[in-house]
């Protein structure tokens, strides 16, 4: 019997902004915070590659998901995933 592969960390990413994005849908500000806050924790603490990650595959999922919705970026990112979420605002032109 084969093993099943290890998902990527790319897919682990996608897969916890999938479950933030699911936790806003459900109404669920607080799960979606603490998914946020924890998000935020794997940014500050993490190397290079991973803080590029978190940028390109969360922050860009969730706030795509957000603006979408009318959600306020604000009431779910702290400082650091905020000021990645600016900076992906004022670099795109828009």
């Amino acid at each position: 019997m084969k093993d099943k592969p290890k998902p990527t960390i790319y897919a682990q990413m996608q897969r916890f902004a999938d479950i933030t994005k699911t936790s806003l849908k459900e109404g669920n500000l607080e799960r979606a915070r603490h998914c946020a806050i924890i998000a935020e924790e794997i940014f500050n603490n993490g190397t290079s590659e991973v803080k590029n990650i978190v940028e390109n595959v969360y922050v860009f999922s969730v706030t795509s998901f957000m603006e979408l919705k009318n959600y306020k970026v604000e009431s779910i990112f702290a400082a650091s995933l905020l000021s990645v979420y600016i900076h992906q605002i004022n670099t795109s032109g828009v």
